[in-house]
């Protein structure tokens, strides 16, 4: 996931205007959007992985004016927004606002943008009987990556990211 603060994303009239969206096209927008991102700070974005029998469980936190670009899903799978709100872009349904409590289902190919309009604390929940976080990504990710290949989000210190406050972003 890549996150970063005050962005935005280029929509245009035809997209606004609830036109056809070729997918190829809005991946690609997807893609260059992450790529500028990655020029950003790198902001706290943490995530709690949490194993029960047959069941790993996912716990990001994104702050407040963050914005958010999800992997890409290979599974369909539950998932609950328990604190916050938060406007969401899903690729083929457009944009949402999710208010906490929600709850929703992820289905395969799942790809989202979202601007994080208060922190926010987004679950999502894969049965599986693996524990090791590498191996649970790998099977439940699509691998795309190529669009960042070769780039590294700098990192800065506290009195860095305070000097360049709404400037941050964060990758997990």
């Amino acid at each position: 996931m890549t996150c970063l603060a005050q962005s935005g994303v280029p929509v245009t009239p035809e997209q606004a205007a609830g036109a056809p969206i070729d997918p190829a096209a809005i991946s690609a927008e997807i893609d260059a959007l992450e790529v500028k991102m990655m020029n950003l700070p790198a902001a706290e974005c943490p995530v709690v992985h949490s194993f029960t029998p047959g069941l790993y469980t996912r716990e990001i936190f994104m702050p407040a004016g963050a914005t958010v670009v999800s992997k890409i899903h290979k599974t369909e799978h539950p998932f609950v927004v328990s604190m916050g709100k938060v406007a969401v872009f899903i690729d083929g349904q457009g944009w949402q606002v999710i208010t906490a409590p929600h709850r929703g289902i992820t289905k395969p190919g799942t790809r989202r943008v979202a601007f994080i309009l208060e922190d926010t604390i987004w679950t999502t929940f894969h049965p599986t009987t693996l524990t090791d976080v590498d191996e649970i990504e790998a099977a439940i990710i699509e691998p795309h990556n190529e669009h960042r290949r070769g780039l590294e989000q700098p990192r800065f210190t506290p009195a860095e990211l305070a000097a360049r406050a709404g400037e941050a972003s964060c990758l997990t």
